[in-house]
């Protein structure tokens, strides 16, 4: 995978050496936002929960509400990565997609916003093996000693195609 924005960021500072510039600062922490962000979905799909636990703050406000219905809630990263970790357990395979990132840096602040389709496979009798979620992500991250941490998290479901009753109908 090519990463253009370190690219940027290492010519801006050949260029411009070491330099103080706030733009340059502003890249560098919108592509560490994006990889966040990006290390999230790679290992939710990985199922690796020590990987997700690492880029959440210890406390998220975590909004699937769009989904299940309900209220936002404060929930601690471990509630959120054993939560995911029982919901996904019998899929077969997770494939997290996202992309039209859009970053505001403010400090040791951030919000980002990006499209994503999720897609749980499951091979069933019925072989309906796939659902699909499409919607969009939005997300502020706290920087805390040169990290940043997703510390706000909501997804609105524009649809879900497929299979809406795929866990639990393995074959």
């Amino acid at each position: 995978m090519i990463h253009f924005a370190p690219r940027i960021l290492l010519i801006a500072v050949f260029f411009f050496g070491c330099s103080t510039d706030p733009r340059i600062q502003t890249l560098s922490d919108q592509s560490d936002v994006i990889k966040t962000i990006n290390t999230l979905f790679i290992e939710t799909d990985n199922r690796n929960w020590d990987g997700v636990k690492a880029v959440f703050a210890d406390t998220v406000l975590f909004d699937m509400t769009s989904i299940a219905g309900g209220e936002p809630a404060r929930m601690s990263s471990q509630n959120i990565v054993d939560a995911w970790d029982q919901g996904l357990k019998s899929l077969k395979a997770l494939h997290h997609q996202a992309g039209n990132y859009v970053v505001t840096i403010n400090g040791s602040e951030a919000d980002a916003f990006c499209y994503g389709i999720a897609i749980h496979y499951l091979p069933n009798a019925q072989n309906q093996n796939t659902r699909t979620f499409v919607g969009s992500y939005n997300f502020h991250l706290s920087k805390r000693a040169q990290s940043w941490r997703i510390d706000k998290f909501k997804f609105k479901l524009k649809f879900i195609d497929g299979n809406k009753e795929l866990t639990g109908q393995a074959k």
